[in-house]
């Protein structure tokens, strides 16, 4: 398996913890748990998309959006800084 298949199924796994946390939200409120429970359901389903969404945009940044520069080397410094951009805004 290749390094991006390995990557491929971590972000798969991921989105299968996602989806059974929306399952359990589904099943919290059709029981009539209490509203702070199903909000903690909630804010961990948003930090679950936030995770997701960080890691596939760093991927995209990466392997999509280096350019070299006039010298032929990669802006690494400028790549890491967006990539710590997008984490922190989507903390």
């Amino acid at each position: 398996m290749t390094q991006a298949d390995k990557e491929k199924q971590k972000l798969i796994a991921r989105i299968r913890r996602i989806r059974g946390q929306v399952d359990a939200i589904e099943r919290s409120l059709s029981s009539g748990d209490d509203c702070a429970d199903v909000l903690m359901l909630l804010a961990n389903i948003r930090g679950g998309i936030n995770s997701l969404m960080a890691e596939v945009l760093e991927d995209h940044i990466r392997h999509h959006m280096k350019a070299p520069d006039k010298e032929g080397t990669l802006p690494v410094d400028l790549a890491e800084d967006l990539i710590d951009l997008v984490r922190a805004y989507l903390k």
